[in-house]
């Protein structure tokens, strides 16, 4: 899979551009601000519909403008998908697959499958769970879109059941809400720990690769006590649970248990990365997450680009090699820089300067 074309209108900085790219890797080089990091997250987005660096739209929408608009061409073995996307602030975005509009923004996911690695993939390591939990989620989707529906419909039942409880509504009109707050964190929780199992022997092995003296393992941890792959058990493990922490619950006003509950937790020989990894055993465990993600999908027969923003500069070499090799795993690898000294010597491929909102090679 690559992404032949790109154009954005009024993306970020970008009133227009379009840009013909190719197999293989190409870089983007300019300046903090010039405008290269909008470029991968164009993709970012089309891929995930959300941004990694920012939770809303307004943002992505240049300042003036009513909406802004990302087109692309992707070509995948002999079939070439036209997906476009609008991108609105205060109203649904409206996706065209081939110039035919979509009944839902969502039916577009997995035509740009991508795996991108940047600075705040440590927050993977040293942050909050939540970043863990939007990993694994991203992971799931590109994976398997269909799942996005499950997220999306988990969502709005914890909001709903969160404002029956917070309001102190009676338990009969909670109860169908616990019905499919449990139908759906059933799915998800099998779905989390099914991809932890597959995805921890890649994790274990990128980990070693990088020099590192500590085994490395990733491990789903929730409230909910034996959670496994089978949605069925968990099933009846997550009803059990939310009967023992109802009174709770209704003092507190919150859904207690449940997946936007759970945590990815990183560990490093016996201790938890977060805490007690170092700087630089953080950034080979990022490292490590990210290749792993690309490999796994590779295995189940999926092909995702690959995109390296703006983390040459920060890593050694050993690291940064590490990276150029895993390049070689994906057709197509997006790599943006704000200077062309941090690049490894040996990652070729076509490069564009980034400068003033233009695009050159």
């Amino acid at each position: 899979m690559y992404v032949s074309k790109l154009a954005l209108t009024d993306f970020r900085s970008y009133p227009q551009l379009e840009v013909a790219l190719t197999p293989g890797v190409t870089t983007f080089v300019g300046n903090n601000g010039a405008g290269k990091t909008n470029i991968a997250e164009s993709l970012i987005f089309l891929s995930f519909l959300s941004s990694h660096r920012t939770p809303t739209n307004a943002p992505l929408i240049r300042l003036g403008a009513d909406q802004a608009v990302i087109r692309s061409e992707i070509v995948r073995g002999d079939r070439t998908l036209q997906i476009d996307l609008e991108i609105n602030a205060n109203k649904a975005n409206r996706a065209r697959i081939n110039q035919n509009p979509t009944k839902s923004q969502r039916e577009i996911l997995g035509a740009c499958q991508i795996i991108y690695f940047s600075p705040e993939d440590l927050d993977l390591v040293r942050g909050e769970p939540t970043f863990r939990r939007d990993f694994l989620d991203k992971l799931l989707v590109t994976k398997s879109p269909r799942l996005a529906g499950v997220l999306s419909d988990y969502d709005r039942v914890l909001k709903q059941r969160n404002t029956l409880l917070r309001t102190r509504s009676p338990q009969a009109a909670i109860a169908p809400w616990t019905e499919q707050l449990i139908k759906f964190a059933s799915a998800i929780t099998a779905e989390r720990v099914a991809l932890v199992n597959l995805l921890n022997p890649y994790v274990t092995n990128n980990y070693r690769e990088l020099n590192e003296v500590k085994p490395a393992s990733i491990i789903y941890k929730s409230n909910v006590d034996g959670l496994s792959s089978e949605a069925d058990a968990n099933h009846k493990l997550i009803e059990a649970k939310l009967l023992e922490v109802a009174y709770q619950e209704v003092e507190r006003g919150v859904t207690l248990v449940g997946p936007h509950r759970d945590d990815l937790i990183l560990q490093l020989g016996d201790f938890p990365a977060k805490g007690y990894a170092s700087h630089g055993e953080s950034w080979s465990f990022a490292i490590s997450l990210k290749i792993a993600s690309l490999e796994l999908l590779k295995a189940q027969g999926l092909d995702p680009i690959l995109i390296l923003d703006d983390v040459f500069a920060e890593l050694d070499q050993n690291r940064r090699a590490r990276l150029v090799q895993a390049t070689k795993l994906a057709e197509q690898t997006i790599v943006t820089s704000a200077v062309e000294s941090d690049l490894p010597e040996d990652l070729n491929g076509v490069l564009f300067h980034v400068s003033n909102g233009k695009v050159t090679k």
